[in-house]
């Protein structure tokens, strides 16, 4: 997986996930700012995940490709689980859930690069 796909999506992830985390700390319900972050970041994510099945499906590499991809598919279906808990979530929490939701994908996105480039 190229390095800038992996650095940039997981970047802007951090991005909103701290955006995510204000919005909690000033009890600030779901907005659609963050709705429309989170849609950038899901879109960045299905890019890298359609770069890593055809990756996937076309090296040579020794890689464990079942772990590989649902480390992707993982990152991918974690936002909409998020957003549909924050916005189901009237309590300042429901943005809680979606800081530490794109945290998540952040890290995830980063160990799928590691198992990628062999260090795991």
């Amino acid at each position: 997986m190229p390095d800038a796909l992996v650095y940039a999506t997981s970047a802007v992830a951090l991005v909103v996930a701290a955006f995510a985390g204000w919005h909690t700390l000033k009890s600030y319900r779901f907005s659609n700012p963050l709705f429309y972050a989170i849609a950038l970041v899901e879109a960045l994510l299905l890019v890298a995940l359609v770069w890593g099945i055809v990756a996937a499906a076309s090296t040579d590499r020794d890689i464990e490709t079942g772990l590989y991809l649902s480390y992707l598919v993982t990152t991918v279906l974690i936002p909409p689980a998020a957003v549909l808990w924050g916005v189901g979530d009237k309590t300042r929490w429901g943005t809680g859930v979606v800081a530490v939701a794109l945290f998540t994908v952040s890290i995830m996105l980063i160990r799928t690069h590691q198992i990628w480039v062999g260090h795991g």
